[in-house]
């Protein structure tokens, strides 16, 4: 009897009812095939899995989990040989897919999309302590903990099929000799917990709204800050850094329920848990994608490059490690991965609308909605228009610039808006807002508003690169702009 034929012999003993249509549920990063079986009115999710050690270990802890009452899919059947068996139907959303529609249908982050990792982390606890309490460890696959040979097994993992395959040069020993005071530093957290292993948020299933656990066979013993770091650090799912800031200390108040613990000490760790999830994760897109050529991988590189520039330019990474930083320093500056970036252009700039305008004229239209931007008044600047030498000319013209920065008045002005601007563009870069306007207002929108327009957005450019867009108007000199 074939796999498939097997499904649905099951299926037909569990429901009742003969299979009508079978539909193949696409891999994602394992080897385990999924099907959707549908009978005339019962649906169940078909797993065939030849790792038989695998399939034990999720199949005792779904039927624990499922004791305790946790969101879990049901185990509905299961074949005697330990390779088939049906699970109840959670549909197709995931936390991952739930955030991608609200924040396409927003252009940000979407205040949903915070309430649904709330309260996927409300549950986090109870899988982590409640459950871990009387689990059957005996079971897990491939180790009973997460201990110095799995952290060997991840580092290696990087090292191997990230750095070597990606042509990152290093020092293997200095490497390795940091490697080795790191999983010193990490096996001295507290680790008498489940380790769910892939808690992330395409492991997290949406039904009716509320979030329901799949894929936790990789589950073990040890630390808490593994999964947070695993959700919150979940590179395609791309959380801005002060939202996860809000989810950790969510997390950090739900967890003072269960047990006391020292939140410095604790988020001490949680920074290095950081660190070596996103090592495992770059090696599973360096295997997948740059040795089994599998594209969709490789898009997950520029996010996880995003990650670490971020933990490094924001004086995250843990002290005591400097070659290991070194090297990922090094990774965010590489040309050789800077392609996959260009390749996939997953990185969407901010979109910046500058103009110059005459309040002669009306304001300008806020375009996007959202009511944002700035809208500076140049008035107070000494107006080149009231001279008869300059009425032919604008604030682009160099005669009417020198004019202009004649005792530093319009340069002043300008370098306090530019510096507005630039704490308000780092925020919406870092939220990945979509859209920003700033609007340069003065007299007749000729020589003023438009030397000011003109030159904020030189700096900007130079500044910001290709992380921004600017689209350059004058209203007043283009019948056409704005």
């Amino acid at each position: 009897m074939t796999e498939k034929e097997n499904l649905h012999h099951i299926f037909e003993r569990w429901s009742g009812e003969k299979v009508e249509q079978v539909h193949t549920i696409p891999q994602s990063g394992s080897y385990r095939e999924y099907y959707r079986l549908v009978g005339s009115s019962k649906t169940a999710i078909g797993v065939f899995n030849e790792d038989l050690k695998e399939n034990k270990a999720f199949l005792s802890f779904t039927k624990h989990f499922s004791k305790l009452g946790l969101a879990v899919p049901q185990l509905l059947a299961e074949d005697d040989g330990g390779k088939t068996y049906l699970l109840s139907d959670l549909g197709d959303e995931a936390l991952f897919d739930y955030l991608q529609r609200k924040r396409n249908q927003v252009g940000v982050f979407p205040g949903t999309g915070i309430k649904a990792y709330k309260e996927a982390l409300n549950e986090l606890p109870k899988f982590q302590i409640l459950a871990g309490q009387h689990l059957d460890y005996s079971v897990c696959y491939p180790r009973p903990a997460f201990d110095r040979q799995s952290m060997v097994w991840d580092l290696s993992y990087f090292k191997y099929y990230f750095l070597k395959l990606a042509k990152i040069p290093f020092d293997e020993q200095m490497l390795e000799d940091d490697f080795s005071r790191f999983i010193d530093y990490l096996l001295q957290a507290d680790s008498n917990y489940f380790l769910y292993r892939d808690f992330q948020s395409k492991n997290i299933m949406m039904v009716e709204g509320k979030p329901f656990f799949i894929d936790y066979q990789g589950g073990r013993k040890g630390a808490l800050q593994y999964d947070v770091a695993s959700l919150l650090y979940d590179s395609k799912a791309n959380i801005p850094g002060d939202i996860k800031d809000i989810l950790l200390d969510h997390y950090l108040d739900v967890l003072r329920h269960y047990l006391d613990f020292d939140k410095k000490e604790w988020v001490a760790f949680y920074r290095a848990f950081v660190l070596i999830r996103l090592m495992q994760a770059m090696g599973a897109y360096g295997f997948r994608g740059f040795y089994e050529r599998k594209t969709q991988f490789l898009k997950s590189i520029p996010y996880a490059l995003k990650q670490l520039d971020n933990i490094i330019n924001s004086n995250l990474f843990p002290p005591g490690f400097p070659y290991m930083e070194h090297v990922l320093s090094n990774l965010t500056s590489s040309k050789q991965l800077l392609r996959y970036r260009q390749e996939f252009n997953t990185l969407v700039p901010l979109n910046i609308e500058l103009m110059s305008f005459s309040y002669h004229k009306g304001l300008p239209v806020e375009k996007y909605g959202h009511g944002g931007g700035f809208i500076f008044d140049c008035r107070g600047i000494h107006n080149p228009g009231r001279y008869e030498r300059f009425s032919s000319k604008n604030g682009k013209d160099g005669e009417v610039m020198d004019f202009l920065k004649t005792g530093g008045e319009a340069d002043e002005f300008l370098n306090n808006a530019i510096h507005l601007v630039e704490q308000t563009i780092d925020k919406y870069l870092n939220r990945e807002f979509k859209h920003l306007q700033i609007a340069f207002g003065c007299t007749g929108g000729q020589h003023r508003s438009v030397y000011c327009a003109e030159k904020m957005a030189e700096i900007l450019n130079d500044k910001y690169e290709d992380r921004i867009n600017i689209r350059l108007s004058h209203r007043e000199l283009d019948p056409l702009a704005g």
